[in-house]
Formats: C-alpha cells, sequence, structure tokens
C-alpha cells in the first residue's frame, strides 16, 4: 500500500482508467457479437444498424487507447465486408 499522498492518488487513477478501458472493450466486443449475429440471421437491415454501432464503439476505443489503431482498422474492414457480402 502507498503511503505517499501522490501515490494514493495515482492509485485512484489507475483504477478509473482500468474501469473505463474494461467498458470500452466490453461495449466493443458486445457491438461486433451484434453484427455477427445479425450476419447469421441473416437480416442486412439490422445488420448495417449494428455495423453503425460497432464501428463507433471500435472507433472510440481505438481512441482511448484501449486497441491499436491496426486493430481498429482491421476489424472495421472486416465486419464491412461481411456486411456487404450479404445476400
Amino acid at each position: 500500500m502507498a503511503n505517499m499522498k501522490n501515490a494514493k492518488k495515482k492509485i485512484k487513477v489507475i483504477e478509473k482508467e482500468t474501469v473505463n478501458n474494461n467498458n470500452l472493450t466490453a461495449s466493443m466486443k458486445t457491438a461486433v457479437k451484434n453484427v455477427e449475429k445479425a450476419i447469421v440471421s441473416k437480416d442486412k437491415d439490422k445488420a448495417n444498424d449494428n455495423l453503425k454501432t460497432a464501428i463507433k464503439r471500435i472507433d472510440k476505443a481505438t481512441s482511448a487507447g484501449v486497441i491499436t489503431k491496426n486493430k481498429g482498422a482491421r476489424n472495421k474492414s472486416r465486419l464491412t465486408k461481411k456486411v456487404n457480402a450479404m445476400d
């Protein structure tokens, strides 16, 4: 346990960042799963709506530094390809 006042403050900041990062990651993964479920059920309208949400969540996670820029672009590209390939 930290004894200095500034070290105690730093622990609080790190905990807050960790919680925020976990929330961003969880919401991003949920959005991606929703798109994939819509693709499996062959519902193009729902897939397009969920894709927009997923892209927003991926961008948020990327800008916060939770995932790298390249991983975000790769995920968006793969999801968009899957949705566009639907009949």
